[in-house]
């Protein structure tokens, strides 16, 4: 007779195997004090272990005056120009600016009116997929996880390529270009997959048009009747700009620093890359900020009493709310101290969206939590650096004023960052360098091997 099982059970045999796991697998805390062990690549202050060189973006958070490190409001550069500099740019000459922000961080250079038209016409024209993929790759078997099916959808466009394994520049940049401009359908088309065959919803399935921008089809191809306000197509595209890049010590690009320093594929690093975005402790962190929101208003009776919202602050950080992990999400970052300036570009702009969307009443909300909250965690927690509000705190209240499904917003920060990976990636093959391979120490002692008769 056939046994019968199940993918998804926890069976008696395998909690009693996980139990032997880690039985013995908690090592000592002192052991990397000891051997001076950087947890997380991290100094104590959270100051990253310099691991690389790159041209591509710089992240400033603090000044040296005398030797000493001062902190300061954030900067962030995208090849040397500064990311306030960059939005006011576009903005002021009202065009879209994600385009132009991938231009930059591929090629390092602001491109001309020429250059940018010629570099988005490549784009819409990439922005096809093969014949009978959506049916075939993505309707065939939704996932309830779209950051999956993205991935699930990259690794299967390997089967399209001619030339999947060469790492030539060209031929690396050309498979680039193709995944940042599939990323849009392959997401939204995931999700409109998953809303109808697993949640009952209508499917729509939008052609992308060649005269939008990548914002404007994001929108396009989600919405049911394709429409949107022109300043929704705005704020979207402003986030994709904010979101596209952040330093190559982001636990994303990172990885895709390591896996492609292996000589894989082009579409096994950013794989690797979608991996490590899709944890609440990177890209999927905008989700909590919602959901942490949605909590909130349900367990505060007044938003606007300060003592109220702080005391549902403090129950936060002592893990008594929401999900008991101890954090207020949305604040604080691994560099930034003061200030993320992402942040406070995006706050420039909430509050217009605010006021389209008659959301004011949760604008407020934000705000003072963003107030209360640095002075909260001061209170209950032993800090190296300032604490202040970062793009997560913002960018999951403005996908929600966009009406953008949550199985979306993580995915979004992907549509994004691709193109900095991208850039990564190519930066790591162009510069030829050693496998990445640090160092563990092991800190088990040495056993005798007993025979199995003896055991």
């Amino acid at each position: 007779m056939a046994s019968h099982y199940s993918f998804s059970e926890i069976t008696p045999e395998i909690k009693a195997l996980a139990d032997l796991c880690t039985a013995d697998g908690k090592i000592d805390p002192e052991l990397y004090t000891k051997y001076d062990v950087k947890r997380g690549l991290r100094d104590i202050s959270g100051k990253g272990v310099l691991a690389g060189l790159t041209e591509i973006s710089e992240i400033v958070s603090y000044t040296v005056e005398d030797n000493d490190m001062i902190p300061c409001d954030g900067r962030l550069y995208y090849r040397g120009i500064n990311i306030n500099d960059l939005v006011d740019g576009f903005l002021n000459e009202k065009r879209f600016g994600f385009e132009e922000a991938v231009y930059l961080l591929l090629f390092g250079k602001l491109p001309t009116k020429k250059e940018l038209d010629n570099f988005s016409a490549i784009l819409s024209e990439y922005r096809r997929l093969p014949t009978s993929f959506v049916r075939d790759i993505m309707m065939k078997s939704p996932s309830c996880d779209i950051m999956n099916n993205i991935s699930r959808g990259i690794l299967t466009m390997f089967s399209y390529d001619d030339y999947p394994n060469d790492t030539s520049i060209p031929n690396v940049l050309r498979q680039s270009l193709q995944l940042i401009a599939l990323m849009p359908l392959i997401s939204v088309y995931g999700y409109q997959a998953k809303n109808h065959y697993l949640d009952g919803g209508s499917l729509f399935i939008h052609q992308p048009r060649n005269d939008y921008s990548t914002a404007e089809n994001i929108l396009h191809l989600l919405r049911p009747d394709s429409k949107f306000t022109e300043l929704e197509a705005r704020v979207l595209d402003l986030a994709l700009v904010l979101h596209a890049e952040h330093g190559g010590g982001n636990n994303s690009t990172f990885t895709t620093h390591v896996v492609t320093s292996s000589g894989t594929d082009t579409y096994s690093a950013i794989t690797a890359a979608l991996g490590s975005l899709k944890g609440p402790k990177h890209g999927g962190a905008n989700i909590k900020v919602t959901l942490m929101f949605d909590d909130m208003k349900k367990n505060v009776s007044d938003w606007e009493d300060r003592d109220e919202v702080a005391d549902y602050l403090t129950k936060l950080l002592h893990k008594e709310a929401f999900d008991k992990s101890g954090l207020i999400y949305g604040m604080g970052h691994a560099v930034y101290s003061i200030s993320d300036p992402r942040a406070n570009i995006f706050r420039r702009f909430v509050s217009v969206l605010a006021e389209e969307k008659g959301m004011q009443k949760e604008l407020a909300l934000y705000n003072l939590v963003e107030t209360l909250a640095p002075e909260v965690i001061a209170k209950e927690r032993h800090i190296y650096k300032g604490v202040s509000a970062n793009v997560d705190f913002y960018s999951g209240f403005v996908y929600s004023m966009l009406e953008i499904p949550p199985e979306l917003y993580t995915p979004l920060f992907a549509i994004a960052r691709i193109a900095g990976w991208s850039a990564h990636r190519i930066e790591e093959l162009a510069n030829a360098g050693k496998i990445i391979r640090p160092a563990y120490k092991n800190v088990h002692p040495h056993a005798e091997y007993i025979k199995i008769s003896d055991r």
